[in-house]
């Protein structure tokens, strides 16, 4: 039986809630709430064993802070020795805008401490990612507070649409491999 190492970037704590940085605890919500799995509090994270067609997925949000989401990372990989292409991070992206969503099995963090993190502790780049675009749109010297920022009212029902559409992702991920959703999903332009 496959088995599946889904991860939900994102800082604990309600301050958080609805932030750019937590888009990958709302992928994580969504998708386990649509296949009728709850979370509980375990070791290092939130934690949800949900079943898609036969495969399982271990969906995480760890509760260690973004900054050390890699400690999360590796305990859930090894306890439920999961292959490393079988994990699949959930993370906001600066460098994407927001109309995009892009699933890939490699890259760079692209300086975000959550990648960094389990970078370092997988010892590899190589790991799948689907980044979720949350654009650039903020003043020289104002990352942190646009990363840590609200959505705007009128950025909602087009963040919305993207956290349907991940859902869906991670479902052909699992179900068609890494290959067939990058054909089908990475050169989608989501617009309302």
């Amino acid at each position: 039986m496959s088995k599946y190492l889904i991860v939900g970037l994102g800082n604990i704590g309600a301050e958080y809630d609805q932030t750019r940085h937590n888009i990958g605890f709302d992928i994580a919500d969504a998708l386990v709430k649509k296949l009728n799995g709850q979370f509980r509090s375990d070791r290092l994270a939130d934690v949800a064993e949900i079943k898609v067609k036969g495969r399982t997925l271990v969906v995480i949000k760890p509760t260690t802070y973004m900054n050390l989401s890699g400690k999360a990372v590796k305990y859930w990989r090894d306890k439920e020795q999961i292959p490393v292409e079988n994990i699949l991070v959930l993370v906001d992206d600066l460098a994407l805008p927001l109309e995009r969503l892009r699933i890939r099995g490699g890259g760079s963090d692209g300086g975000h401490n959550g990648l960094r993190s389990i970078q370092e502790l997988l010892g590899t780049t190589e790991y799948p990612k689907l980044r979720f675009g949350i654009g650039s749109n903020y003043p020289r010297g104002r990352q942190a507070d646009f990363v840590l920022g609200k959505w705007k009212d009128d950025e909602w029902p087009l963040v919305l649409q993207k956290v349907t559409k991940s859902v869906e992702i991670i479902e052909h991920f699992v179900l068609a491999g890494l290959a067939s959703a990058m054909n089908h999903y990475n050169n989608v332009v989501y617009k309302l």
